[in-house]
Formats: C-alpha cells, sequence, structure tokens
C-alpha cells in the first residue's frame, strides 16, 4: 500500500504532509517553497510509492472557491502532467491555518514557533490529511 500525500499550496509556501506506509497516521514532512515544491514531490515519489495527491481546496464560508484558486488551478495542471499515474483529489481546508494556530498554542509552543509560517504550513497540510483520512473511513463504515 502507497502514502498519500496532502498539499497545502501557497503562493509563498507549501506544506507537505504524508501517511505512514499502513495509513494510519499523517505526518507533516516538509514546507518548500512553491516553486520548488514539483521537484520536491519528484524526489519524495523516487523514493516511497505515493497512491494519491491530496490537495486542500480553498473555500469561502458560502462554499464557492477562494480567489487563491487562481494559483492553485495552474499548480494542479502541472501536477497531474508531472504525475500522471498518482490521482489528484481536493479536500476542503477551511480552517486549517486555525486549527494549526490553535495545535501550535495548546502544543505550548513560543511566540516565535507560532509565528513561523513554514511550521503552520506543515501542520495544516497534516490536519487536510488526517481530516481526509477520518472521511474516508467514515465513509467505509
Amino acid at each position: 500500500m502507497g502514502r498519500i500525500v496532502a498539499i497545502d499550496y501557497g503562493k509563498k509556501r507549501v506544506g507537505v504532509a504524508a501517511t505512514d506506509p499502513c495509513r494510519i497516521i499523517a505526518n507533516g514532512i516538509a514546507t518548500v517553497g512553491s516553486h520548488e515544491i514539483l521537484q520536491f514531490l519528484e524526489v519524495y515519489t523516487s523514493k516511497e510509492t505515493v497512491d494519491l495527491f491530496v490537495v486542500g481546496y480553498p473555500k469561502q464560508l458560502n462554499n464557492t472557491d477562494s480567489e487563491s484558486m487562481v494559483y492553485i488551478k495552474p499548480f494542479l495542471t502541472a501536477l497531474k502532467r508531472k504525475f500522471p499515474t498518482i490521482p489528484v483529489e481536493m479536500y476542503d481546508e477551511r480552517f486549517t491555518s486555525v486549527l494549526a494556530h490553535k495545535a501550535l498554542l495548546e502544543g505550548g509552543a513560543k511566540k516565535k514557533q507560532r509565528q513561523n509560517k513554514a511550521i503552520v504550513d506543515t501542520i495544516s497540510a497534516t490536519i487536510i490529511l488526517q481530516s481526509y483520512m477520518e472521511k474516508q473511513r467514515n465513509l467505509n463504515i
């Protein structure tokens, strides 16, 4: 069984998380620059079997696309072109940044750590992936 990789794509940075090989838990693995993400994924997929990419889907409260879809759509096209054999699913990412900040706060992170956007992006990707996995488990019950 291959891993599932979650991507929290941003204009400047991209948070990346992946499951363990048994798909039990999501782990944050990196935050990379947006211009480096395809190269990072190429290296990652050369070392690990990946069965699915889950990309955060930015929506507004009224369920319409967020304005950040303008730069996510070209990324999705490039991702599908670069990895044509790995399916890509979009998953609602609303409130993941808020939840990431809350997790840092509750985890006792210092103010400097909470302000580190790279850490927040990786945690956001992990939250997206964990939420995706929980939804899939609930659908299979």
